[in-house]
């Protein structure tokens, strides 16, 4: 299983956004990791502007090069905007979903327990994190695994739902609603740099 390892912290300080979307990362020094990190950096360029966009977007859904690279190419071949297409594919991964419903606290936690398989999709066990959630279908927790102290953490934590997902805390259950709108999405990130980029 391909997965992105690494210091979370240092990633969002060296491209300037928080991979976590709490802040968190650069309350304390919001400039670039290592000893010059303070010192004053050369304006980016064009090419520079995108990748760095790219490492954003790629980094807080936690996917690897291929995996991001083939979203965009199915993405790209929808109808509509492809940016958003894009966006709407990254936010309807399994992992993304149970992270949205706060079953965890993070989308690596999110990811380990789909993979371990404590999900179940409309009443089967799906272990594949970047499988594709289509409006409607029933996200549940496997009953086994119900009780797990990571799972009461992270729902006592309460950290903020989204409109598109719902989720029954009595029964374990939940639903993706609805695909997003891009105003619900980060707006720190500019998608169209991401197509600029790849349509080189």
């Amino acid at each position: 299983m391909a997965r992105i390892k690494g210091p979370v912290w240092k990633k969002s300080r060296r491209l300037g956004f928080s991979i976590l979307e709490t802040g968190e990362e650069l309350q304390r020094r919001n400039y670039p990791p290592g000893q010059h990190g303070n010192a004053r950096r050369p304006k980016l360029s064009n090419y520079g502007l995108q990748l760095r966009e790219k490492q954003r977007l790629r980094f807080m859904y936690g996917v690897t090069e291929k995996q991001f690279f083939n979203t965009y190419k199915r993405a790209v071949k929808m109808e509509g905007v492809s940016g958003h297409n894009f966006m709407n594919l990254l936010e309807s991964r399994l992992d993304n979903v149970v992270y949205r419903m706060n079953l965890s606290r993070t989308r690596r936690g999110a990811r380990q327990l789909v993979n371990h398989g404590h999900i179940l999709v409309n009443g089967k066990k799906v272990d594949i994190p970047s499988f594709t959630v289509k409006p409607g279908q029933v996200i549940e927790l496997r009953e086994k695994s119900r009780n797990l102290k990571v799972i009461k953490e992270a729902l006592e934590a309460n950290v903020g739902r989204v409109d598109y997902v719902s989720f029954d805390e009595t029964n374990m259950k939940g639903e993706y609603v609805r695909l997003p709108e891009r105003s619900e999405l980060n707006q720190e990130i500019n998608e169209a740099l991401i197509i600029e980029f790849y349509s080189r």
